[in-house]
């Protein structure tokens, strides 16, 4: 079954293929299959096409995909444009939502542990 230009598997269960899809979480793909009538425990390969249909339908309510990919991009953009805060952590590749970055982050910039173990140490000791 295809919804959005994602292919869900056959094998699992409805409940936990939905979420496959960007944008829809466990919470939101219950919500689906409640709304269209069909058990969550469902497998994929189980369903008519008038079922399938339902699903799709009921899907694509939701912003998903390529639209959410679309707006969150556009939002982060425009916190950089705005140069606030989280705009800046953004550009720098920074954690943006106040974690703590002494320890925990591990960025593209390293951040390597600078512990007694590591470091170079030379090969050559005659």
């Amino acid at each position: 079954m295809r919804i959005a230009g994602v292919s869900l598997p056959d094998n699992k269960q409805l409940a936990y293929a939905l979420p496959l899809i960007y944008g829809i979480g466990p919470k939101n793909a219950i919500d689906i299959l409640k709304k269209a009538n069909i058990e969550p425990t469902r497998k994929g390969s189980d369903l008519s096409a008038d079922e399938e249909q339902s699903i799709r339908v009921i899907a694509e309510e939701y912003t998903i995909e390529g639209e959410l990919r679309r707006e969150v991009s556009q939002n982060i953009k425009r916190l950089k444009d705005i140069r606030s805060e989280r705009g800046v952590r953004h550009e720098r590749r920074l954690p943006v939502r106040n974690q703590r970055t002494k320890t925990n982050s591990r960025t593209v910039r390293g951040n390597m542990r600078k512990t007694m173990g590591s470091g170079r140490r030379s090969l050559d000791k005659t």
